[in-house]
C-alpha cells in the first residue's frame, strides 16, 4: 500500500512537501479551495521546482470553478514542470463549494467535465459551451500530446463510485475505502500518540482537532442536525452556529478548514471522539488499522497532517508506516 501525504497550499508547504519526499511519500496532494487557501496551481509549480521524485496533484478539483480549458492548460503546465509526476483529482466540491454558499455539483455536470478534459489532454477538438476549442499550445508550450495523466474521481456515494468506475483511473474517499478499484485513495486525519499521550491531552489535540472538527462540519452540511446533538459538544455547537444568519452562516462554517481550530468549535474537543473519528492512535494501533484498510480495499493513504507541528506529524507517520 502507498503511503502519500496532503496539505493545504498554505505558507509552509513547499518545505513540508520537500520533506515529505525526503520521507518516502508516494503523492502530494493539494486541496483546491478558493475560499481559504491560495491558488493550488501555482503552489504545485513551487513543489514541482523543489521536488524531482514526489508526484504531485490538485486533490480535489472542483469543476466549475475553472473552464475545463484553463484547467486542461494548467494540469500540462505542472506536467512539463514535473513530467511523469502529475496526478490529478476530480469531485463534486465540499469546501471548493460549500464555503461558497454552493451544494456540491450534480455528477451530470461532473462526468462530463472529465469527458471533455481527458479530450483535451488527447489533444483533441472538444465543444464547450457550443463553441470548439483545443490545446493550441506551440511547441514548447506544453508537453507534447496525447497528454497521459491519470485522474481519480472523489466519490463516497454510489452515482459517484459509478462515474469512478466509467471515467476514473482510481477513486479518492474519505472515512472508507470502496473496493473494487486497482488505485483507491483514502484521506486519513489523525496523529500518532507517543508513549504514554492520551488523545486528550494538549500535543495531540493540536495536531488532530482540525481534522475531527470538520467531521462535524460534514456531518452539519450534510443535514445530520440529530446525530450531531447526540454527540459530545454538538447540540451547543450546533446552537452557536446556527445563531449566525443563514445566508453568512458558511462564511463562518468552515473558518480554519484543516488548518486550525475556532473559538467556536473548541467545544467540540473530545478525545474519545478524537479517536473514534480520526485516524489516532499509538503506533501499533495504526499499523493494525492500516492493515485493516488495506485488506477492505485501500490502496493509497493520504495522510493529512495538520497543526502547529506538521514537520513531525510527517515524520511521526512515515516511521509508524514504516517508509523506511
Amino acid at each position: 500500500m502507498e503511503i502519500s501525504c496532503a496539505f493545504p497550499p498554505g505558507p509552509d508547504v513547499v518545505e513540508h512537501a520537500v520533506l515529505a519526499e525526503r520521507l518516502g511519500y508516494r503523492r502530494c496532494w493539494l486541496y483546491d479551495s478558493p475560499a481559504l487557501y491560495p491558488d493550488v496551481w501555482v503552489t504545485l509549480a513551487r513543489i514541482a521546482e523543489r521536488t524531482s521524485r514526489i508526484a504531485l496533484g490538485p486533490g480535489v478539483l472542483v469543476p466549475n470553478q475553472r473552464h475545463v480549458l484553463a484547467q486542461a492548460s494548467a494540469i500540462a503546465t505542472l506536467a512539463q514542470l514535473a513530467p511523469g509526476r502529475t496526478v490529478v483529482a476530480i469531485g463534486t466540491g465540499f469546501t471548493g463549494r460549500m464555503a461558497m454558499g454552493q451544494r456540491p455539483l450534480p455528477w451530470s455536470f461532473v462526468a462530463p467535465y472529465i469527458r471533455q478534459l481527458r479530450a483535451l489532454l488527447r489533444g483533441e477538438v472538444v465543444e464547450v459551451e457550443g463553441a470548439l476549442v483545443r490545446m493550441l499550445h506551440p511547441p514548447g508550450f506544453a508537453p507534447p500530446f496525447p497528454l497521459e495523466v491519470p485522474i481519480v474521481v472523489a466519490a463516497n456515494a454510489p452515482k459517484g463510485i459509478e462515474i469512478a468506475r466509467e471515467l476514473g483511473d482510481g477513486i479518492m474517499c474519505v472515512g472508507q475505502p470502496q473496493p473494487g478499484f486497482a488505485w483507491c485513495s483514502l484521506l486519513t486525519l489523525g496523529t500518532v500518540l507517543e508513549d504514554g499521550e492520551d488523545a486528550a491531552d494538549a500535543r495531540p489535540m493540536a495536531a488532530a482537532g482540525p481534522g475531527l472538527t470538520v467531521m462535524f462540519h460534514g456531518i452539519y452540511e450534510a443535514g445530520g442536525a440529530g446525530a450531531l446533538d447526540a454527540m459530545p459538544g454538538g447540540a451547543a455547537w450546533r446552537a452557536a452556529i446556527e445563531a449566525i444568519p443563514a445566508r453568512e452562516r458558511h462564511l463562518a462554517l468552515h473558518e480554519g478548514h484543516l488548518v486550525s481550530v475556532t473559538e467556536r468549535d473548541r467545544g467540540l474537543l473530545d478525545g474519545g471522539m478524537l479517536r473514534t473519528l480520526t485516524f489516532t492512535g499509538t503506533r501499533a494501533e495504526l499499523r493494525d488499522r492500516l492493515g485493516g484498510l488495506a485488506a477492505a480495499g485501500a490502496t493509497e493513504i493520504v495522510y493529512a497532517p495538520m497543526g502547529p507541528e506538521v514537520a513531525r506529524e510527517l515524520r511521526a507517520f512515515a516511521e509508524m508506516a514504516d517508509l523506511g
